[in-house]
């Protein structure tokens, strides 16, 4: 009994640590969304312009994600988490002081390679780090801080960005905040101990040959279902949740309340992680994932030929509560399709392959846009996008509940 408590202790300690700089990832990404929409009105941008500082935090991100699961495999979970968590917020706070749109760029590429490479290591390192019966509820929990993140930049669009005394500017100086957690983090994180109890070879492998086991016999079929599955729902993502305060705006609302719909919108997020936390150890990964997906095909669709504030609201809150939570879903199901020796590398390959979609999907929105087609078309894309990942689950997926890693 005893031993058990203290089982949840340090289950839920490490939730809250790891969570904590998963939220401050969100609080950037949702903050993103927002600045987009203010830099058009005070620099003057161009949607093409708007859609490749997207991108280029996307290309971050797929570098990012690559090298540091690679890094997370030889060196270990901690010391990535904290490496990309200090890059990302230090990059964050000097991109308040951007001076045009080139420098800005070249700062979220930065930004973009700090929150690539922390994500799939912190789901890696809580992976391995809770027991089979509910390491996938906690993996979802620890993604239900992203909702946190979004919520709290949203609050800080609505109420500060529009300040003239804070702006975006203030805004992105926020940002920097991570960077005295990381230092906190240095002391109080524990690393994955079955990284820890892994033989120095298999640490010591070269990236090469652990590159070579995702596509072998024994790894291939997963690997390629989360490489389709990854790249589809993170094009739809950026591509459709960069794009939202600038969609309302479209569709005839000013700043402020665009601001204000989608921070009700978002509100949504979190009932949709705590849905499939609850649901995920029962039904299993798999199908909630499908079902999850599901929801987003038609709620996506909805949300692009709404033409009312009411149908807007419901098909948006729709939409976060589906998406969101299918990311939870698929977060847990990622790390355990591989064993610990390639994990952190298989997850930052499939997140790499991901952002390659993020990179595409705010890059196809500013292309159609300046070419006049219509919110509906660009949302009917995204919808087909989630079709392909839900064939890619239904065909190669398998399910993984409550297995043991190894």
């Amino acid at each position: 009994m005893e031993r058990s408590k203290t089982a949840l202790l340090s289950t839920n300690k490490l939730l809250l640590i790891a969570g904590t700089g998963w939220l401050f990832d969100a609080m950037d990404v949702g903050l993103l969304s927002f600045i987009l929409a203010a830099l058009k009105q005070d620099w003057g941008l161009t949607p093409s312009q708007l859609g490749w500082i997207g991108s280029v935090n996307s290309i971050g991100m797929a570098v990012g994600a690559f090298l540091f699961g690679i890094y997370a495999d030889k060196k270990g979970r901690k010391s990535a988490f904290l490496f990309t968590l200090l890059m990302f917020s230090i990059a964050s706070g000097l991109s308040a002081f951007a001076w045009g749109l080139g420098s800005l760029l070249v700062l979220r590429f930065f930004i973009g390679m700090g929150l690539g490479g922390e994500l799939p290591v912190a789901s890696t390192l809580v992976s391995e780090s809770v027991e089979p019966e509910v390491r996938g509820r906690i993996v979802v929990l620890l993604e239900s801080f992203w909702a946190v993140g979004w919520i709290l930049a949203a609050l800080i669009a609505y109420f500060l960005i529009p300040l003239p005394a804070v702006g975006w500017r203030g805004a992105m100086i926020l940002c920097a905040i991570p960077a005295f957690y990381a230092l906190y983090l240095r002391f109080n994180l524990p690393d994955s101990q079955s990284y820890q109890h892994q033989n120095s070879y298999a640490q010591k492998e070269p990236v090469i040959k652990k590159i070579q086991s995702l596509l072998s016999n024994s790894f291939r079929r997963q690997t390629i279902m989360l490489w389709i599955v990854w790249f589809c729902v993170v094009f739809s993502y950026y591509g459709m949740f960069l794009w939202l305060p600038s969609v309302m705006m479209l569709k005839g609302f000013d700043m402020v309340k665009s601001f204000g719909y989608i921070l009700m919108m978002t509100l949504a997020q979190l009932p949709g992680y705590f849905t499939v936390a609850w649901l995920i150890e029962r039904v299993g990964r798999k199908w909630v994932l499908i079902a999850y997906l599901l929801g987003t095909l038609i709620s996506a669709y909805l949300f692009g030929i709404a033409d009312s504030i009411n149908q807007l609201l419901i098909s948006g809150a729709l939409l976060s509560f589906f998406n969101l939570g299918a990311w939870g879903a698929m977060y847990a199901y990622t790390p355990e399709q591989y064993s610990t020796n390639i994990r952190a590398t298989g997850a930052g390959m499939a997140a790499s392959i991901g952002r390659i979609g993020g990179i595409l999907g705010p890059l196809m929105v500013g292309f159609l846009m300046a070419n006049q087609v219509g919110v509906s078309m660009i949302f009917a894309l995204f919808s087909l996008s989630i079709l392909v990942a839900i064939l890619a689950i239904l065909l190669l997926g398998k399910e993984t509940k409550q297995t043991r890693l190894c």
